[in-house]
């Protein structure tokens, strides 16, 4: 299921929500303020590159992919 990101039209709080695609453009309620009428935003990838990548190298296996910690899940 993927994580969606919502903003509020009064607060321009943004607000995720791990969603099935078929709910994916319905409004979302701000946790911040309460309103509800946000809507969905284009959220953005981030992926790390090391300096191997450049070569063709790959990165070290493990770590968190939640929360980055490189020791490993977190158990969020």
């Amino acid at each position: 299921m993927p994580i969606y990101e919502y903003e509020c039209e009064k607060c321009n709080h943004i607000t995720e929500a791990l969603r099935p695609m078929a709910q994916a453009d319905e409004p979302l309620i701000c946790e911040s303020c309460g309103n509800s009428k946000t809507q969905r935003r284009h959220s953005e990838f981030a992926a790390g590159a090391s300096k191997g990548a450049a070569r063709g190298e790959m990165p070290p296996m493990g770590g968190c992919g939640r929360c980055g910690d490189p020791n490993g899940p977190c158990g969020m």
